[in-house]
């Protein structure tokens, strides 16, 4: 499940223009201990510096998340998996962070894979492609999780990779010589059914530039 820490995150800043020390604290412990959101209420509801709060809490994951402890993880490094999909998910993880790649990508009903990938720390962007609204609307809480819509109707593998390099190079995740994992299962539209992974290079092989 998708983890929010809120509740006072930055009070101070209902009245103040900027928080104080401890809260800043609070929002990087928060993000070092692998939430997935954080949530201001009071802050941007009824308080006096709404958009301050919103960039100072910006500022601060974003430089937490720069920092090595946030992007280093050992979860479930001794489990046994009695999922494929899970098992699939955590492998990509695994080869991610002892590999020189720049992201992973997801084919996904149901948004389980990513949220598992979004467990373990990275630092990569985890890129989830889908074709439902609600999977799509589910993941943007998973941490590092970036939803990209996309309709997979059993294309062969070639014009997969074709249209996933594609649409990452469309938003501007993607150049030349960059490295991604993917993973996907072999059936359309079958939640849980992840249960192959890939390692594709821009520019390489039947992979366009």
């Amino acid at each position: 499940r998708a983890v929010i820490t809120a509740t006072q995150m930055m009070e101070s800043m209902i009245e103040s223009p900027i928080p104080t020390r401890a809260e800043v604290f609070d929002v990087a412990n928060a993000v070092l201990d692998g939430t997935d959101a954080i949530m201001l209420s009071a802050e941007t509801a009824a308080g006096k510096y709404p958009v301050q709060a919103v960039e100072a809490m910006v500022r601060v994951c974003m430089e937490t998340d720069k920092q090595r402890a946030a992007k280093t993880s050992k979860h479930r490094v001794d489990t046994y998996f009695k999922r494929k999909d899970e098992a699939i998910a955590l492998a990509a993880m695994y080869m991610a962070n002892h590999s020189d790649v720049q992201g992973l990508v997801s084919l996904t009903e149901s948004g389980a894979t990513p949220l598992w990938m979004s467990r373990i720390r990275s630092g990569l962007p985890i890129f989830a492609f889908s074709s439902r609204e609600a999977t799509l609307g589910r993941v943007t809480l998973f941490r590092g999780v970036i939803p990209i819509f996309y309709e997979y109707k059993n294309q062969d593998h070639v014009q997969l990779n074709r249209d996933i390099i594609a649409l990452l190079k469309k938003f501007n995740y993607a150049v030349k010589g960059d490295t991604f994992i993917i993973t996907k299962g072999d059936l359309t539209g079958q939640e849980g059914g992840t249960n192959a992974l890939k390692i594709v290079t821009v520019g390489e092989g039947l992979i366009p530039e």
